[in-house]
């Protein structure tokens, strides 16, 4: 199987999903200290607004990323070319957790919904 344009996104949205969760921890050694966060103290520390945005960025994307890939998995074993919208829905979750973990709301729904149609265009493409 080729290295497609939809599995090179595929494989750059799993490198996303695999860094996304970096600062939401180094935001919790540097709150509470790395041995409270090693060995899963309680603390009255509570993170920074920012860092429980980022976790939650970091779910979102963890939620979302299986669907995308088997889309784009079963559009390379069918030969379906689905490259722009992997392309969007790339783009569209690196801007989501930008704005997500920036605060800004209307935004972060936008660039979710945009990433959510990418997807469903990957599904009628391969059906």
């Amino acid at each position: 199987m080729e290295m497609t344009s939809s599995l090179t996104y595929l494989a750059w949205t799993s490198a996303l999903c695999i860094v996304l969760w970096v600062p939401y921890v180094l935001e919790s050694i540097i709150g509470r200290g790395l041995g409270t966060v090693l060995r899963y103290e309680d603390s009255d520390v509570e993170p920074a607004k920012w860092a429980q945005r980022s976790h939650r960025a970091h779910l979102n994307l963890l939620e979302n990323l299986p669907p995308f890939a088997a889309l784009a998995l079963i559009a390379n074993l069918t030969e379906v070319g689905v490259g722009g919208a992997a392309a969007v829905f790339f783009w569209a979750r690196v801007a989501h957790a930008i704005v997500h973990i920036a605060g800004v709301p209307y935004l972060r729904t936008t660039a979710f919904f945009v990433s959510w149609l990418a997807m469903f265009s990957m599904f009628f493409q391969v059906i």
